[in-house]
């Protein structure tokens, strides 16, 4: 399953930071009121699914979220 979006994408230096418990992209952090732990949250669930969250995204072009779970 992968879930796109349109919005300012995020630098390749910043992909495995994201998934880290109150990470948060530098130049978003005046524009959002996250706080930094829904990527978590959702890495952390499909791991324990023994699964794989991983994003491709570049500035400008968006973002896209994949999620692949075992089928057994």
């Amino acid at each position: 399953m992968s879930i796109a979006d349109e919005g300012p994408g995020i630098a390749a230096e910043h992909h495995e930071r994201i998934f880290e418990r109150f990470y948060r992209v530098p130049d978003t952090r005046a524009r959002g009121t996250g706080r930094g732990l829904g990527l978590y949250i959702a890495k952390t669930i499909v791991e324990r699914h023994r699964g794989r969250l991983s994003v491709e995204s570049a500035p400008g072009r968006g973002s896209r979220f994949k999620v692949v779970l075992p089928l057994a």
